[in-house]
């Protein structure tokens, strides 16, 4: 007969074993990253002759599909020695890396330190600092070689703080690697080898490359379409293989698109890539809520919008899944938020429009100056145009606005400054609107601070400036 302390451990022995046989139960809570759900999307895709499932990634444990990445970036870290007990993660993240790797570190005995913009949502970077990590904000309107951006700032920190890691997530191919040993096995899977199209909002890259490749190796006819933003540079790199800084200016949505190119990009994975406006993803994302009942961010409502754009290119024998990466609770102050929906335009007004301003005045066609020219320049163009203020560009991106009364307070003052560089006062750059935002909107964003707003006609890809007097002059008429 078994003494009672042996009859216990046998007892514990069997319930443990049989616990790990439970798919349910993990050690910790690293196990409970992947093996995400396939959704059905019904209302939001009506119209799409294709079968339609949803990727969910907001069930990891950080409500992203960058808990994934993060935890393999730690990993092979560790392995190759980079990463040592008692260290620190040093990342640039606009929320879900940082989280994904906040929650790895706390579980794993590792500090965080993240770099982040100005443009992204407070509620992400609250999220960060609950879990611990020491977030530092950065201006989002500088070029990724300024070392105020938050890409400088985190290779700084890594270069002076001992014993710390950078994981560089949109040049470590641990990235790209996760999703090609989880995401598109767990895709395969789930859909019985069926699925004819992944799609996918394209940011760092490694969700669509690393998804992508493993499907394509698969099934070499399947396609995979990258969804990105007007703003950023992917398509057109994508189609030219060239960078075109024209295209590259202030956008709102967040989670996809870049300025530069990530090493993790391998865009013969990629067949297509279409770009929707700020708009058109922030209307989806509140739709996606409201009629599929699935909270999900800013990037599943671009992801279905690029769909609907494609939807002549699918067939009924079609089954498309697209990638929902993280969830709505980050975006309440942004998207969630009827004010900031009405701030930004998004929200349709009746009445007078951007569009009827801009064709009502005879001067609204965008011109700009190029940081390194003169302040004497500067006064010349604004004084033969009449203009009150000019955007800046570098490379033909817009990074600032200088205006008159500067120009005119700075020669004033000293007249040898008339050969200073404008970019040594301009300001940050203006906001970039919708052509169809209201005229209310309009005029609630031009204040003290901000003397005009930039007006994008995305389909017309013009580029427009409406200031205070420019609207007045309008309605005088």
């Amino acid at each position: 007969m078994y003494n009672t302390g042996f009859q216990s451990f046998i007892k514990n022995f069997e319930l443990n074993t049989d616990m790990k046989k439970n798919n349910n139960v993990c050690e910790n809570i690293l196990d409970a990253i992947g093996n995400t759900p396939l959704v059905r999307l019904n209302k939001v895709t009506e119209g799409v002759p294709a079968k339609v499932y949803a990727k969910v990634e907001t069930f990891n444990p950080g409500n992203s599909i960058k808990d994934r990445m993060a935890l393999k970036m730690i990993e092979d870290a560790e392995k190759q020695g980079i990463l040592r007990e008692g260290g620190t993660i040093i990342e640039g993240t606009s929320g879900n890396t940082g989280m994904g790797l906040a929650i790895a570190a706390i579980i794993k005995g590792y500090k965080c330190i993240f770099t982040t913009t100005d443009k992204q949502s407070k509620e992400k970077m609250d999220a960060l600092r609950a879990f611990g990590a020491e977030v530092i904000v950065c201006p989002t309107n500088v070029e990724p070689e300024d070392p105020r951006s938050y890409y400088s700032v985190a290779a700084r920190l890594n270069k002076e703080i001992p014993n710390s890691f950078y994981p560089n997530q949109y040049d470590n191919l641990s990235n790209r690697q996760a999703h090609y040993e989880q995401t598109g096995p767990e895709i395969w899977e789930q859909t019985q080898g069926k699925i004819t199209h992944l799609v996918v909002g394209a940011g760092t890259g490694g969700t669509i490359c690393g998804t992508g490749k493993f499907l394509k190796e698969k099934n070499p006819k399947i396609k995979v379409w990258g969804i990105d933003t007007f703003g950023s540079v992917l398509k057109v790199f994508k189609d030219t293989g060239k960078m075109d800084n024209n295209e590259i200016y202030p956008y709102v949505t967040e989670g996809i698109g870049e300025d530069f190119i990530p090493k993790n990009y391998d865009f013969g994975v990629i067949d297509h890539m279409e770009k929707v406006t700020d708009k058109d993803g922030a209307l989806m994302t509140r739709e996606i809520v409201q009629k599929e009942g699935i909270w999900v961010g800013n990037s599943a409502g671009s992801a279905v919008a690029g769909l609907r754009q494609l939807k002549h290119l699918l067939t009924p024998d079609d089954l498309v899944v697209i990638i929902f990466h993280d969830h709505g609770s980050r975006y309440l102050a942004k998207i969630f938020n009827d004010d900031w929906m009405r701030k930004m335009g998004y929200f349709d007004r009746k009445g007078m429009t951007a569009k009827d301003i801009v064709s009502g005045v005879q001067n609204s066609s965008l011109v700009t100056i190029d940081k390194n020219e003169k302040l004497s320049e500067a006064l010349r163009l604004m004084t033969r145009n009449d203009f009150s203020q000019i955007p800046v560009t570098s490379e033909e991106r817009i990074i600032g606005v200088i205006n008159d009364n500067q120009v005119y307070q700075k020669i004033i003052e000293n007249p040898d400054s008339k050969n200073d560089t404008v970019g040594s006062i301009m300001q940050d750059a203006l906001p970039f609107v919708d052509i169809s935002t209201g005229l209310n909107d309009l005029s609630a964003m031009i204040n003290d601070e901000k003397s005009a707003v930039l007006v994008k006609d995305f389909k017309a890809n013009r580029n427009y400036i409406i200031t205070r007097s420019d609207i007045a002059e309008v309605l005088a008429k």
